[in-house]
């Protein structure tokens, strides 16, 4: 009769009883000089494990491993969280919610009051005046946030997010309307030579913060099922006429473009004069289209998907 066979018992997952021979540095009576070696091999930089070696990260020759990381993090979180189309929302960094300008505007009064002939005072005053005229925007940015932060979250899989840079002024009131009513949204900071810091209103698990700005853009447009753009500078201009080009050359499937506070964007961009130069064609000029409220901006984006056959997913 066979004698049964005794099942070991299952070896621990990382200690042995007996290590291995590398397990140990050379023996010093065997060399005295060993240990020496080998701690100048360990303290060298070539023996850091790759992926914790910033230095070997940084240099030119690994750019291409940096792209694919700076793509990939926001890319599985994203998936993660069931962010499947988004809403881009940009504007002014600038442009503050009312409160807030008038405060500065009263503090350069009282300045100036004090200094009547200050000429950079009374400069910095009109400005200032300026950004609070503007600032109502801050509340249609906001309101927009909860119009699609309410009827685009919940238990379903699929969501319609807010998508912003991530940074104060217009993108801080849409991601704060999202905020308001507990919907996700989502913030794609860059990283740049002087601190930043995210608006206290992004889902912190979908804040992210890239170091090339081609990534960034590539995951503002991958969900993107809108751009909203309010009045803004250079960042702004770059990433509108970014989305048009793309548009006009139909590099990317269309999407509904939104220019928010038609005095300031006629007077900002002359879209009639580009098409009577013939640098442009009479078609582009129906790209986008002008709004004033949140309510005429949210609309004509669903009427405008409605029409494509492609309408956003939403709660009834």
């Amino acid at each position: 009769m066979n004698k049964k066979q005794e099942i070991p018992p299952p070896a621990h997952p990382y200690k042995r009883r007996d290590p291995l021979p590398w397990q140990q540095p050379k023996a010093t009576e065997e060399d005295p000089e060993a240990l020496q070696r080998v701690q100048a091999i360990l303290n060298n930089p070539s023996y850091r494990r790759a992926d914790n070696d910033i230095d070997f990260l940084a240099q030119d020759g690994v750019r291409g491993v940096r792209l694919q990381i700076d793509y990939l993090k926001p890319e599985l979180l994203l998936e993660e969280h069931n962010i499947h189309q988004t809403i881009v929302v940009f504007g002014s960094t600038r442009i503050c919610e009312p409160a807030a300008a008038l405060r500065k505007v009263d503090t350069l009064r009282a300045s100036l009051a004090a200094d009547a002939n200050n000429m950079e005072l009374q400069r910095r005053l009109v400005i200032a005046e300026r950004i609070h005229a503007k600032s109502h925007y801050y509340d249609v940015a906001r309101e927009f946030g909860r119009l699609v932060g309410s009827a685009n979250h919940g238990a379903r899989k699929h969501h319609t997010a807010i998508i912003t840079g991530g940074g104060p002024g217009m993108m801080e009131a849409a991601n704060r309307g999202a905020f308001d009513v507990g919907a996700k949204s989502v913030g794609l900071n860059i990283s740049l030579p002087h601190e930043q810091y995210p608006n206290p209103y992004v889902t912190p698990e979908l804040c992210f913060s890239f170091h090339y700005f081609a990534l960034r853009k590539l995951h503002f447009l991958l969900r993107a099922k809108a751009l909203v753009a309010f009045p803004g500078g250079y960042g702004t201009f770059d990433e509108l006429f970014e989305v048009l080009t793309l548009v006009q050359t139909r590099k990317i499937k269309p999407i509904p473009v939104v220019l928010v506070g038609e005095a300031y964007w006629r007077r900002a961009v002359d879209i009639d004069f580009l098409v009577d130069e013939g640098v442009i064609d009479a078609e582009d000029r129906d790209l986008f289209w002008f709004a004033e409220t949140a309510q005429e901006i949210w609309d004509g984006i669903l009427h405008w998907h409605d029409a494509s056959g492609e309408p956003l997913h939403r709660e009834p």
